[in-house]
């Protein structure tokens, strides 16, 4: 609402997601805190001072910024965030619950592309977070086969394409966006009318091919959500020793964890039954995964060109 505080930890430069959420802010009426990515105990330091309502960063940052917290023995009530503006990269339901509960807030996610406006093009309602509302009187959503290119109905995963209807400096014409999601068109619980498009579940350049099963990095993640003794973070190493492909799931442990002998077995077995994947998982120590420093994060490391 008019007047509130948003605390933008979104990339300023040539990234669109800070711009982007900082003059959309200002057009709301909205009090904007241009902090940028990245120094996190500066971040730490703004929300403590000027008690932000809002904050607007990327999935595995919000992440970041509750394990700092706890760390330095805040507890989410003590925080003033209500309410998350989160996107720019793949992020699971498992995912939020974590950023919801470590921050005392209620997250929505935000979709856009440089290639078409930046942030914008879809956002998720408060009220029910059951896909983000597309703005259909700017963008035409479709979804499409990713080996044929032809429409695919309402509920089937494919490749997501726009076409922008009010744009002018650079109209796009089916646009090929590369995400993998699905859409919606019956009404939200909210009573918008939107077309909703369901979270994005990766991308087709990050999907791998591991002994011919199509993986991606959301679908490891979702798996490892499930598993109470490990924390949100992971990296995903993919290497290839003659001509087969070998993935390997750095996975760590949470504080605190009671530890079984067949821990990383059990996750193994998990990732196989689930995804129809077999990797080789290795338990890292708390603190050893990679983490955000405001930027997006990328989760796999792929050594099989080396």
């Amino acid at each position: 609402v008019p007047g509130s505080i948003v605390h933008n930890a979104y990339g300023y430069g040539l990234f669109t997601g800070g711009l982007g959420l900082h003059y959309g802010g200002e057009k709301l009426g909205l009090t904007v805190v241009p902090v940028s990515g990245g120094m996190t105990e500066r971040q730490l330091m703004l929300i403590s001072d000027f008690r932000p309502d809002v904050i607007s960063c990327t999935p595995s940052y919000a992440l970041t910024l509750a394990q700092a917290f706890a760390e330095r023995g805040v507890a989410p009530d003590e925080i003033s965030l209500r309410f998350a503006c989160i996107g720019a990269e793949p992020w699971t339901e498992g995912m939020r619950k974590e950023i919801d509960a470590g921050l005392g807030i209620r997250s929505t996610n935000i979709y856009g592309l440089t290639e078409v406006i930046g942030p914008g093009v879809s956002n998720e309602c408060v009220e029910v977070r059951a896909g983000a509302h597309v703005n259909e009187d700017h963008f035409l959503p479709e979804i499409v086969d990713p080996e044929s290119g032809e429409p695919l109905p309402d509920g089937e995963e494919g490749v997501l394409v726009f076409t922008t209807l009010t744009k002018q400096a650079m109209p796009v014409l089916r646009y090929w966006t590369g995400d993998i999601t699905s859409l919606n068109s019956e009404p939200c619980e909210c009573g918008r009318t939107l077309t909703r498009m369901a979270l994005i579940k990766g991308r087709t350049d990050d999907m791998l091919i591991i002994r011919g099963v199509n993986v991606y990095p959301t679908q490891i993640e979702t798996v490892l959500n499930q598993v109470p003794e490990l924390s949100p973070h992971y990296r995903l190493v993919v290497t290839r020793e003659g001509t087969l492909d070998d993935l390997e799931v750095q996975t760590e442990v949470a504080e605190g964890a009671h530890l079984s002998d067949d821990l990383a077995e059990r996750v193994a077995g998990l990732i196989k039954n689930t995804i129809g994947c077999t990797a080789r998982v290795t338990l890292v120590e708390p603190g050893q995964a990679p983490r955000s420093e405001g930027g997006k994060l990328a989760r796999v490391s792929d050594l099989r060109q080396l």
